[in-house]
């Protein structure tokens, strides 16, 4: 199978503003085609997370706006050659939506990439592919992780185990991102020796 280049992003409304335009900017600079999905094709009103003095929990404010490209409904996951699932509240919701967890099992069982940081680990726990694996996710996410049979990692930003790479917050993108290149290029370099 010949790569497309085409990187799903699975979000919507209230997803987290500068971990969806960040997955977009980054792919497109490293010569991916990031195409983002949601429920319907509109503009999505993003969310910023952040953290205040005096609060116990994080605060969210209004974020950019982004248009989505496709709707879940007409994905087709041959097309990509992984799915990103950036957090922010968007997850909540969507990990409800069928079709969602549908795209996600579907690249599973394709045998490609899955990538997610922050809240984006709620749709992989409802999917079930974080039993027996280790998972980097916003530690408020820890107990549904472990309940669903996952290994919390703590003490990194970001891990990958096998054809799952996750991450804990937007502040991990450093270390999310060189995980998410180095398996990119590692599949690219497959499919160019499979084709040689």
């Amino acid at each position: 199978m010949k790569s497309s280049k085409k990187i799903l992003i699975i979000t919507g409304d209230a997803g987290e503003s500068f971990e969806v335009l960040f997955a977009s900017h980054r792919l497109q600079e490293a010569g991916y085609i990031p195409v983002i999905a949601a429920p319907a094709v509109k503009k999505l009103n993003l969310v910023m997370h952040d953290f205040e003095p005096g609060w116990d929990t994080y605060v969210e404010r209004k974020g950019y706006l982004v248009e989505s490209e496709i709707s879940f409904d007409d994905v087709n996951t041959d097309d990509y050659d992984a799915v990103l699932i950036p957090g922010g509240r968007a997850p909540e919701y969507l990990r409800n939506d069928a079709t969602v967890i549908k795209i996600v099992k579907g690249f599973w069982e394709s045998n490609k990439y899955i990538f997610a940081i922050c809240h984006g680990v709620q749709i992989l726990v409802t999917a079930g592919l974080v039993n027996q694996k280790k998972i980097a996710c916003y530690e408020h996410v820890k107990f549904e992780v472990e309940s669903c049979g996952g290994i919390y990692v703590a003490n990194d930003q970001a891990v990958k185990d096998g054809r799952i790479v996750t991450g804990k917050t937007w502040q991990s993108h450093p270390e999310f991102y060189r995980i998410v290149f180095s398996c990119l290029e590692a599949a690219d370099k497959k499919l160019e020796s499979a084709a040689a």
